[in-house]
């Protein structure tokens, strides 16, 4: 079945995917546009799309800043990207250091890894003064932390929250 996922029992079809790929590039769109693109009547587009929030494909939407623009008025702060190795890596201590960092505003992103470190952590903060609290909170005062290495964002080349096209364009 070309352009077919089946997720629980649930099929999603080509116009899902389709839909699902528009909203990931662009949430703005009104139902009205939605349903354009896609062909389909706006009832129908409505209906998929509370459907796909409903079967939770969707986490939240959001609005995405132009850090250019922001930086004009104030200021471009300061991006980082950070490996952390912890010393021990049971389950427990695992969480414990996961929910330590996803508890930090400044903290954009964390995820787990492997192998290497044993998190990756996007970092934004207003200024160097700004992320030495946040590493003395999240590194320096934690025991099991052995290993942090920051790489300090000099440009962003590309920053896209989507997921790679989900369906065959031709």
């Amino acid at each position: 079945m070309k352009n077919e996922i089946n997720q629980s029992n649930q099929v999603l079809d080509g116009t899902d995917l389709q839909l699902l790929d528009l909203l990931q590039r662009d949430a703005s769109l009104s139902n009205l546009k939605l349903a354009q693109l896609l062909h389909i009547s706006p009832p129908t587009c409505l209906r998929r799309n509370k459907r796909l929030h409903e079967l939770g494909l969707i986490e939240r939407q959001v609005a995405i800043a132009r850090p250019e623009a922001v930086a004009a008025l104030v200021g471009y702060g300061l991006q980082a990207v950070v490996e952390v190795t912890l010393e021990r890596q049971q389950a427990e201590l695992l969480d414990a250091f996961e929910s330590s960092a996803v508890a930090e505003d400044a903290v954009q992103q964390c995820w787990r890894v492997s192998p290497g470190p044993d998190f990756i952590l996007v970092i934004a903060c207003r200024d160097m003064p700004a992320y030495l609290a946040l590493s003395q909170r999240l590194f320096t005062s934690q025991a099991n932390v052995r290993n942090v290495k920051t790489f300090f964002a000099t440009k962003r080349a590309k920053f896209s929250p989507h997921l790679p096209r989900l369906v065959d364009k031709g």
